[in-house]
Formats: structure tokens, sequence, C-alpha cells
């Protein structure tokens, strides 16, 4: 009877060992823009970006509206990437990532701008697509 709760105790908590902390969920994979001619073009009336520069950002879908893909700005050291903060019924928020290395060291004084992609959890339809951007620090590569 004692060995039946042992077991019973033992299958109810996880193996995380002595005193570690349960693995982290694997971060999903990132998502790769398809060619334009591949994507659909979102109505600019859908599009709102944090920092309006009088011009509306160019915004796509693709694999039937379940991935955005936008153009990011990154140059010289700096890589950008795109995150998912935020997504419910009305609109799905996408922030634009820059990573620029602390100390920066020597790099070119180039503007590149290329298309970044975010899965979502439903197809986009008719939420709209709020863009924010955010720069940080990270150690250099």
């Amino acid at each position: 009877m004692m060995l039946l709760a042992v077991t019973a105790c033992a299958g109810q908590q996880e193996d995380v060992g002595f005193g570690g902390q349960p693995p982290a969920p694997a971060p999903a994979a990132p998502v790769q823009p398809k060619p334009e001619q591949e994507r659909t073009p979102v109505p600019d009336d859908l599009i709102k970006a944090a920092e309006q520069s009088g011009k509306t950002p160019r915004v796509w879908t693709q694999d039937g509206g379940s991935v955005v893909v936008t153009n990011g700005q990154e140059g010289g050291c700096s890589k950008v990437h795109a995150e998912v903060a935020e997504q419910d019924a009305q609109q799905v928020k996408v922030v634009l990532v820059n990573e620029t290395p602390e100390p920066p060291g020597i790099c070119t004084m180039d503007l590149r701008y290329p298309p970044v992609a975010v899965q979502l959890d439903a197809p986009l339809d008719q939420r709209t697509v709020v863009l924010e951007e955010r720069d940080v620090k990270v150690p250099p590569r």
C-alpha cells in the first residue's frame, strides 16, 4: 500500500532536478517572409504606425493571413526582427525590434529594409495591424 501512495505522489510532480527551474518553452522558429508576389497587401486603413512619418508602412499577409510581413530598418551593425506583442479580436500589435551591439565597434553607415514576419494565432482578417518600434542593446556578436 505504501508503494502505491509513493508512486501516485511521484507522478504528480514534474522532474526539474535539484532545485532547478522547469525548462523554458522553446522559442518559436522565425517565420521566413515569402517573395512579395506571394503576399497579399493589407489595406492602408487597417494599418497604424506608432510613429507616423506621414507615410503608411507597407504590410502584407501570407499563408492564408496567418503571417504578417512588413519591412524593418537596420543599418551598420544593427539587426531587426519582429515580435507579436499582443493580439485580440480587434488588432494585432507587432513590434519591430532593432538590436544594436553595445559597445558598437566598427560599423558601416548603410541602411537596409529587410522584410520581417510574425506568425499569428489566427488569420488577420479585418483586424488592425499596429506597428511599434523598440531599440535594444545586445552584447557584440
